[in-house]
């Protein structure tokens, strides 16, 4: 494995969200590479803009992989290592300081975390999984709503949308192959009990992290790109994708020429072999100095970012600066139904919450 490399959610087998064994042409709707807001420390180690401040909420899962907060608002945490021996679970910690109690062992890479209603969805290698009935300790019922095929790429983030389906990433088995299933390198879609399973967008090689724009049906992706190209290397993507989408996977990687004809513009351009992972859409929840943002967790260069959204028309344009340091790999971000981000480390195992400073 190189160093630039994550080791959750790569399309590699094993290798997560940067490749091991087995996606740019700067344009208007691309990233504007912003300059980063005055930072300082802000509390428990971290930097970042003023007007926010930093705690640890949690200690003691590390390779967290994942966040999802239940309707109750506890927040549960998924593991996932960088080697599967099996041995990866899923978490919930009840409140701040709480120790994190392990309610589902024995998991495969589980890459994404989906509460839906009193249901939770788990993504983890070749399978989706739900879960329900939770009595504070276990779940009354466990079933496999989804199974893929082998060797089809890691299975990653996922997120429930406004047309009632669970979308889902899915990486290429490989770094710069063309894969041989349909359901690689794509974004699928499928009911809530795993019926209707569809691909909606296709030549993504890695799609990790999903979000909806509140309120919209604009769905924000983050994408890995290719590890082969030396210096050719593009940065990794902040995109929206929609159905019937074709992202050129291997022959485009933002080149621009005839392997990029008809292929859709990122809205983001970030930094090049960075495993970006988590995203968060923020809507003024961290006050003005982050306002209307994807909040981003670059896994390889030990940060945060901050991508400030502008929409203009059916389409959106990036502005890119850091929020956050001090974290030595950040992977899961979610906001909180209190309003506060939440960021892990999966090094460490640390918990943050990040909150705006009341006035």
């Amino acid at each position: 494995m190189r160093t630039d490399e994550l080791p959750p959610g790569s399309p590699s087998a094993r290798g997560r969200f940067r490749v091991t064994t087995l996606v740019v042409t700067l344009f208007l709707l691309a990233a504007a590479c912003g300059s980063s807001p005055s930072t300082g420390a802000i509390g428990a180690g971290l930097r970042g803009p003023s007007g926010l401040h930093a705690e640890v909420y949690a200690r003691g899962m590390k390779q967290a992989a994942s966040f999802a907060f239940d309707p109750q608002g506890r927040l549960w945490v998924a593991t996932a290592a960088a080697n599967d021996t099996g041995a990866d679970a899923v978490y919930v910690v009840t409140k701040a300081g709480a120790t994190a109690k392990k309610v589902i062992a024995g998991v495969h890479t589980p890459l994404g975390l989906l509460w839906h209603g009193d249901t939770l969805f788990v993504s983890s290698a070749g399978r989706v999984d739900t879960y329900s009935g939770f009595d504070g300790t276990a779940f009354a019922s466990t079933t496999r709503i989804v199974s893929l095929p082998d060797g089809v790429g890691e299975v990653n983030g996922m997120v429930f949308g406004p047309d009632g389906r669970v979308h889902l990433g899915i990486s290429s088995p490989c770094d710069h192959c063309t894969p041989a299933s349909p359901y690689s390198a794509a974004v699928v879609s499928f009911l809530p009990d795993g019926h209707d399973l569809r691909v909606d967008a296709t030549g993504i090689r890695a799609p990790i992290g999903f979000a909806y724009y509140p309120g919209r049906s604009d769905l924000f992706v983050t994408m890995n790109q290719r590890d082969d190209l030396g210096a050719k290397t593009p940065g990794d993507w902040l995109a929206v994708v929609a159905d019937g989408q074709r992202w050129g996977f291997p022959a485009c990687y933002g080149q621009g020429g005839a392997a990029c004809v008809g292929v859709p513009k990122a809205v983001a351009t970030l930094d090049p072999h960075a495993a970006v992972s988590g995203i968060a859409i923020a809507t003024g929840q961290l006050g003005s100095r982050v306002g209307t943002a994807a909040i981003v967790a670059e896994w390889a260069k030990g940060k945060v970012l901050r991508v400030g959204l502008h929409r203009h028309g059916a389409g959106y344009t990036g502005t890119v600066s850091t929020l956050l340091t001090g974290i030595s790999n950040p992977v899961a971000v979610a906001l909180g139904p209190d309003r506060a981000l939440y960021v892990g480390d999966w090094s460490s195992g640390v918990v943050y919450r990040v909150a705006r400073v009341a006035s």
